[in-house]
């Protein structure tokens, strides 16, 4: 135990959240990790990270008896017994519930199987609900449809785990032992049979109990993950490998998170020389999602570009579109739009393929307005170690990205100066997207006090102190070259009817023109948070974003027009958002034409880098 502890502290304690062993009775956190101090109802043995690592898949047919004897308070403590089995199994499990009396039926829809996702639970959860209680017990009746539905006689070829088979059977108890059914489904005692005696009631425990311990069951409630474990613990070092969860919201409040989980096995031999052959607990180390990100490229992607991962259920990991909610369970084909190409591509990807594809598709816009054609390349492959697989998404016109170099320190001072607040006058209210340009520089909301944060920063030291990154650089050069169109085109202009101009860039910078029209600026200071900003990406036209009642029920007024530039560096197409074309304009005045041409110069001190190389 020592060992797996001191392994796995060592691989994870760069980049981890918490590291934490659990043994049955007993839970064990890292001790650099600090709770409120709030009663303690936390039980670990109930997360999906404790589940998943305790046992291996299974497929589970769970049996409740549903005879007139079993009605009232003993068809409450069994529904909800029920319900408390569902929420121990994971997603890589699969399981159906049937009712019996004197005749067996499916309590949902599923006629077979299903995979024991929060979806397909919940309907089973609503349909026990609905069990009533009639009739006679009839074993026999009820399991024979369960041998057949679990064993797929009926069913047909569908998907399971095709690891332990289980058959629960929840039950006030009985007469009859269904010796015959057994031995006409279960010689080989391939399913092992869990007995569950529900309530108070005058019937012999011992054909239940007979029925558990002939078919490699127990009659008991919670032990079935330890009974399950074993085939685990007797492979021992082939079973003992990392096995990483789904994606979920930690109970502890700290955020999503996935875990690497290791079973601990008990080796340990009773007075009899007899072998153990339980699991002693789990380990896990959990990886927040924010620190994947942190160590992940954004600012070298276009704003259409992303990054996503999935599990082998489908599910994403790291996608814009996931929101931490609770269940965090969102398919790839839920989190975009579907066509036949992603159908495709998810399973490849669910198979540990790699591969690439460039196809048009549809696209959400960020404000979930709008819905644009873009073409893309999904790129994807395996990660090595884990049941994951990485997809990068790349728009045509991001393979490439500039990589700003200013070397000459009066230059440096000329782009900063035109950050500063005594320069909106010329250059227009200046926005600086909130990023990690510099590790001393704290990021805020407040784009006032970040935007002052920066210049205070910039001025006492420069843009090539050992704490900052490319970022400032691009963020520089993106101020320079914005301050001279304002400043040059913007200025001496007056075009009727156009109550704003304002340009947005890649770096980050967000001037708004004249000044006073800045001050009431509501967009996303971040501009790869920027819905029209991303949408003009994707068009060859002029984007029109219509008014609409925001958040606080106020009508916008004014019509936004927004068009990117197309920048061509060494014959590489680049569209570093250049000219987000930039007018609002009086909805009393929108049916004038607006022709607008706007001259961007190439600046000297940018390259081209090919996006590859980060």
């Amino acid at each position: 135990l020592k060992n797996s502890v001191h392994i796995l502290h060592h691989r994870a304690k760069k980049s981890t959240v918490t590291m934490c062993f659990t043994a049955q009775l007993a839970y064990v956190i890292d001790p650099n990790f600090r709770t409120q101090n709030k009663i303690d109802l936390y039980d670990v043995r109930r997360r999906p990270w404790y589940i998943q690592g305790a046992a291996s898949p299974k497929d589970m047919l769970i049996l409740v008896d549903a005879s007139g004897s079993v009605s009232g308070l003993t068809l409450k403590l069994i529904r909800t017994s029920v319900i408390e089995m569902l929420e121990t199994l994971s997603d890589d499990d699969f399981v159906n519930v049937v009712s019996f009396n004197d005749k067996a039926q499916n309590v949902s829809c599923f006629n077979h199987l299903v995979q024991a996702n929060v979806r397909n639970k919940k309907k089973l959860k609503e349909a026990v609900y609905k069990i009533q209680a009639k009739g006679i017990t009839d074993y026999k009746k009820g399991f024979s449809y369960a041998f057949e539905q679990l064993l797929n006689v009926r069913a047909g070829n569908v998907f399971r785990a095709n690891c332990n088979k289980i058959i629960m059977l929840f039950t006030d108890g009985g007469e009859e032992k269904a010796q015959e059914i057994f031995e006409k489904y279960n010689k080989d005692k391939k399913v092992r049979v869990f007995t569950f005696s529900v309530g108070q009631h005058n019937y012999d425990k011992g054909p239940i109990q007979w029925m558990a311990c002939e078919n490699k069951g127990i009659v008991s409630l919670y032990e079935y993950l330890d009974v399950l474990g074993r085939p685990m613990v007797m492979a021992e070092q082939k079973a003992k490998q990392v096995q990483w969860t789904n994606v979920y919201l930690d109970a502890l409040e700290l955020g999503l998170v996935i875990s690497g989980t290791l079973p601990v096995f008990n080796f340990t031999k009773d007075q009899n020389n007899v072998q153990n052959q339980l699991i002693l607990g789990v380990m896990g180390v959990d990886v927040s999602l924010e620190e994947i990100k942190k160590v992940t490229p954004r600012f070298t992607l276009c704003p259409n570009g992303y990054y996503f991962a999935i599990d082998p259920n489908g599910y994403v990991l790291l996608h814009p579109n996931l929101q931490p909610k609770e269940p965090v369970t969102l398919d790839f084909l839920d989190a975009e739009l579907e066509n036949d190409i992603k159908v495709e591509i998810r399973k490849k990807m669910i198979d540990g393929e790699s591969g690439d594809r460039t196809f048009q598709t549809l696209v959400k816009s960020q404000d979930e307005r709008y819905i644009d054609k873009g073409n893309r390349t999904y790129t994807w492959t395996a990660v090595n170690g884990t049941d994951y697989s990485l997809a990068l998404v790349l728009p045509s016109y991001s393979f490439y990205y500039i990589k700003a170099k200013i070397n000459e320190t009066l230059t440096q001072a000329k782009f900063i100066a035109t950050l500063k607040r005594e320069s909106f006058d010329e250059v227009g209210y200046t926005f600086l997207a909130p990023r990690d340009y510099c590790s001393t520089v704290k990021i805020t909301d407040n784009n006032t006090v970040f935007l002052q944060n920066f210049i205070e920063f910039m001025d006492q030291y420069s843009p090539e102190n050992p704490s900052c990154n490319g970022l400032v650089m691009r963020a520089l050069l993106d101020a320079g070259f914005t301050s001279d169109l304002v400043q040059n085109y913007w200025s001496k202009q007056d075009p009727e009817g156009i109550t704003a101009r304002f340009v947005a860039t890649d770096g980050g910078i967000t001037r708004v023109y004249p000044k006073s029209a800045g001050e009431y600026w509501t967009e996303n200071a971040e501009t790869y948070e920027q819905s029209f900003y991303k949408r003009s990406l994707d068009n060859e036209n002029y984007i029109f974003t219509a008014p609409f009642f925001n958040r606080k029920s106020i009508y916008e007024d004014g019509i936004m027009v927004s068009k990117a530039v197309k920048v061509t560096v060494n014959g590489k197409l680049l569209k570093p958002a250049g000219r987000n074309e930039w007018d609002c304009f009086s909805t009393q005045k929108y049916n004038s034409l607006l022709t607008i041409v706007i001259s961007i110069r190439q600046s000297q001190h940018s390259e081209s880098s090919k996006g590859d190389e980060v």
